[in-house]
């Protein structure tokens, strides 16, 4: 008997190549756990479709024809802040995957990874997760591990860096403890000074405004 999951994960595609984004339906349709609740191929035609279903997680492609995704994605969490949103582009162009988390996208695939990192993206993303491929991750981590001290890294401690940078990562909380040899409750305490002196209220947010610092 299969198990069904306790809840099914509605995902909205904004794609203008019809063949990229009937295949992502597809592969959405074809798991037990998501479901696609509408594929567009312009941001003018998402937000109209987004309203009317709201999903828990889009798939945005970066470069679209007229609105491009950036935009998309600012006017997407201006209206719905908590939504959930995945960029996906053929390169990893270094200022735009920055100016996608800025626009406040919580992670961002290579449209070369795998059906698999795909949907764990996805899900990921749903559980609170910054999903990355590891070349993006790799890129934003570089960036953050330039000599240049930034007001950011003046203002958290060493171990407060220390579990942003995990956080950028996309690791859980029990991730994080694993891999700092600290308690989950430690992990929730640092997490919280992180967002009270950036001033922000989640992830996605503190990952922001890391980056927005980085670049004064």
């Amino acid at each position: 008997m299969i198990k069904q999951p306790l809840h099914i994960i509605f995902v909205a595609i904004v794609e203008d190549d019809e063949v990229q984004r009937n295949t992502l339906r597809w592969l959405i349709e074809s798991s037990t756990e998501f479901s696609c609740s509408g594929a567009y191929a312009s941001c003018e035609e998402a937000l109209a479709g987004i309203r009317e279903s709201l999903p828990d997680v889009v798939l945005m492609d970066i470069d679209l024809q007229g609105k491009s995704g950036i935009q998309g994605v600012r006017e997407l969490k201006a209206e719905f802040p908590d939504l959930h949103i995945i960029m996906q582009t053929v390169y990893s162009d270094d200022e735009k995957i920055f100016e996608s988390l800025r626009a406040g996208a919580v992670g961002y695939l290579l449209k070369k990874a795998s059906t698999e990192k795909m949907l764990q993206a996805i899900r990921e993303a749903y559980e609170g997760g910054a999903p990355m491929t590891g070349e993006v991750a790799r890129k934003v981590m570089q960036f953050f591990q330039q000599p240049k001290q930034s007001k950011m890294e003046a203002l958290l401690s060493e171990r407060e860096t220390e579990v942003l940078q995990e956080l950028i990562r996309g690791h859980s909380y029990l991730a994080i403890a694993e891999r700092l040899f600290i308690s989950v409750n430690t992990v929730r305490f640092h997490v919280k000074n992180i967002y009270d002196k950036l001033h922000v209220k989640s992830r996605p947010e503190a990952i922001a405004k890391a980056i927005k610092e980085r670049m004064v």
